[in-house]
C-alpha cells in the first residue's frame, strides 16, 4: 500500500516546523502521551512560557499540536495522525532514495544496463523535447 503524499507546500510547512530545535524538543515531550500544559511544557527548559505558546503555535499552524482549555489553562497535545503522515511520507522518500541508489551499484559494478533515475529522460525521448 503505497502512503498518501502529502501536498508539496503542507510537506514543507510540517517539516519546517519540526526544523527548529526547540520546537522539536517540545514535540519529544509531547509525544510521551498525556496533554501538558504550557507551564508543564515550559518548567525546567530556560525557555519562556511566551516563547513556548509561540512555538506551539508554530506547531498548531502545522497541524501537529492542538490545544484544550481546563479550567485557566490550555493542555496541548501531539496529533499522532499527522506525526505518522509526515513518516510515511519519508519512508516513500527512503523508498525512492534505496531503488535509485540500487540501480546506480547496478551500473557501478557494471551490470551492463544503464539506470534511469525517476523524472529522468533518455534516447530520443530526451532529445525529441530538447531536455536532458
Amino acid at each position: 500500500m503505497r502512503p498518501r503524499r502529502l501536498p508539496g507546500k503542507a510537506s514543507a510547512t510540517l517539516f519546517a516546523a519540526l526544523g527548529d530545535e526547540t520546537r522539536l524538543r517540545l514535540v519529544v515531550r509531547l509525544a510521551r502521551g498525556e496533554p501538558l500544559s504550557i507551564r508543564e511544557l515550559a518548567s525546567g527548559t530556560g525557555i519562556t512560557r511566551q516563547a513556548v505558546t509561540k512555538h506551539l503555535h508554530v506547531l498548531a499552524g502545522a497541524g501537529l499540536a492542538s490545544c484544550s482549555r481546563r479550567g485557566r489553562e490550555q493542555h496541548w497535545e501531539l496529533d499522532r495522525r499527522r506525526m505518522e503522515q509526515a513518516r510515511a511520507f519519508l519512508d516513500r522518500i527512503s523508498g525512492e532514495w534505496d531503488g535509485a541508489l540500487a540501480q546506480l551499484k547496478a551500473v557501478a559494478e557494471g551490470d551492463g544496463q544503464q539506470a534511469q533515475f525517476p523524472g529522468e529522460r533518455t534516447g530520443e525521448a530526451a532529445c525529441r523535447s530538447g531536455k536532458p
